[in-house]
């Protein structure tokens, strides 16, 4: 103590601001800081890889390599092969004067632009890493699904072959084929098929389970029906029905538990494993 001055008050020296941690950020993107480092985990994963984000970024490969595969295999054919829910969207936008290498851009365009809408608010990193556990984990749900339904698959081509279907396509022609409904059906049946069941139904004011199981149920029995329309369509048996209906009411639960891209790796991975043999 001075005499002169009084108490002698020491102030601490002034330290660096405190650092704003924007939580609700945190929780978007499914960051949890742990010190100075984010650190990303399962719930981080399964959060990022269920926005619209992902799944557009991560079917973009399938786009790619089906139309190489489909190309290569329809190559010096006079009538092309392709698969029939492509067909039918791209029927559409030829009604509206778009067609061929343009309405295969115009619907790139038109997805990405509506997931960059939809998620426009959101603050969705993409993790390189995130994509080839998508891939292993489809593949794990390919193989569950198969066994699941593994009678049924074998009653499904007993029946299919008794039935007389006609001759089967080369192997290179059917993994293409393959990979293409993994994107396109699932782009079809899926997306705009359960995603706007779903959405009526919310304006209907069911809402959350009730809303998803109808929606899940009905788009299942479109999907396995839509197998037996038009010319090309398959002779109809039970088996082959159920079979289609029971497989897409597990890929409609998957893309409403985890979102767009698992379904459709999932579904173009398990194609691939049965025309390849690897499910026996």
């Amino acid at each position: 103590m001075h005499p002169d001055t009084g108490p002698d008050v020491r102030r601490p020296k002034p330290g660096p601001p405190a650092r704003h941690i924007d939580h609700a950020n945190l929780r978007e993107t499914g960051q949890m800081e742990q010190g100075t480092a984010t650190v990303p985990g399962w719930k981080t994963y399964h959060r990022l890889t269920r926005t619209a984000t992902y799944g557009f970024v991560s079917v973009l490969p399938l786009l790619v390599l089906y139309e190489v595969m489909i190309l290569i295999a329809n190559r010096g054919d006079i009538y092309q092969v392709r698969v029939g829910a492509e067909v039918w969207i791209k029927r559409l936008l030829a009604s509206v004067g778009l067609s061929g290498i343009l309405a295969l851009g115009v619907l790139v365009l038109l997805a990405g632009v509506a997931v960059a809408f939809y998620e426009r608010h959101r603050s969705i990193p993409l993790r390189p890493r995130y994509f080839g556990w998508l891939i292993v984990e489809s593949a794990g749900y390919a193989v569950l699904v198969a066994f699941a339904v593994s009678r049924l698959v074998g009653l499904l081509l007993s029946a299919w072959a008794a039935g007389g279907a006609g001759p089967v396509a080369d192997t290179w022609t059917m993994l293409a084929l393959s990979i293409g409904a993994g994107l396109y059906e699932e782009l079809l049946f899926r997306v705009l098929l359960v995603g706007g069941l779903y959405l009526v139904l919310k304006r209907l004011g069911l809402r959350g389970a009730p809303a998803y199981g109808l929606a899940a149920v009905a788009g299942a029995l479109v999907f396995s029906a839509a197998h037996y329309l038009g010319p090309l369509g398959d002779p109809f048996t039970m088996a082959s029905f159920l079979f289609r209906f029971l497989f897409g009411l597990a890929l409609n639960a998957l893309f409403l538990v985890r979102g767009f891209g698992v379904a459709a790796w999932t579904h173009a991975l398990y194609d691939v494993m049965v025309v390849t043999h690897l499910l026996g």
